[in-house]
């Protein structure tokens, strides 16, 4: 019933605010795109590059000529299958135009400039037709969709048949000493790494709230397979405090 209780709110960045979350979101995500990736190394450890690489490796096994990177922020995995892949299109989609700057910044002039574009829209209504990319991916930005549902459905309308869907999302360890300790770091310790590094003051806060009320494991599997997604695993990650999952169509 706790549990529960727990998915049912609604956190968003700006709890005093006006707006819906995904507006919040937005702006949140524009405040703090200029130093999002040094901090990201700075709060995983560098692990997240680690998690990264095994969804490249996951989606170039299915050699996939056309891939979909929601949630893109500044476009280091839509980078990563630029060099890892033999896709021809890659897009990278968000809903922040901060991020997409920085995104942007990174491709102009490289050879990947021909296979990588870098677009501004909403992953719960996504300017794509049907059964259009081979593979599709959401790194840590499913618990950011207003309607999780919603947002999985769409995925759901512009994968192919037979296509490939991988999330990286954090999760919530389960076993003693990990659940301790994840608590400690993400209560105690990021929301002051966020205070020092970052312009936003709540982002961080927001970041780790999130992640700790966001269904995870066999409950976000579930989900999947409410939507239609078949073949659906989770793959805990580094005592559980991150999860791939991968489902198809």
């Amino acid at each position: 019933m706790r549990l529960q209780k727990a998915m049912d709110k609604k956190v968003t960045p700006y709890k005093d605010a006006s707006g819906s979350k995904k507006e919040q979101v937005e702006q949140m995500f524009d405040t703090i795109s200029g130093n999002y990736d040094g901090l990201n190394r700075v709060i995983s450890l560098g692990i997240d590059q680690k998690w990264r690489r095994k969804v490249v490796n996951l989606v170039a096994a299915s050699k996939p000529k056309s891939i979909l990177d929601i949630a893109t922020g500044t476009g280091d995995l839509a980078l990563q299958f630029a060099a890892k892949t033999t896709a021809t299109e890659i897009v990278g989609l968000d809903l922040s135009e901060g991020m997409l700057s920085v995104a942007r910044r990174k491709v102009e002039g490289s050879s990947m400039a021909a296979r990588v574009q870098f677009v501004k829209g909403d992953s719960e209504a996504l300017p794509f037709s049907d059964n259009r990319f081979d593979a599709i991916t959401v790194s840590f930005g499913v618990r950011n969709f207003e309607t999780l549902e919603k947002g999985l459905t769409e995925i759901y309308r512009v994968l192919a048949p037979k296509g490939t869907f991988v999330i990286l999302e954090t999760s919530v360890p389960t076993r003693f000493p990990w659940k301790q300790g994840y608590h400690l770091y993400s209560k105690g310790i990021l929301p002051v790494i966020g205070r020092l590094f970052s312009k936003d003051k709540v982002a961080y806060k927001y970041l780790s709230e999130s992640a700790a009320v966001f269904p995870h494991g066999e409950q976000l599997n579930n989900i999947l397979r409410k939507i239609g997604f078949i073949e659906v695993e989770n793959k805990p990650q580094t005592f559980g405090v991150a999860t791939i999952y991968t489902a198809s169509k």
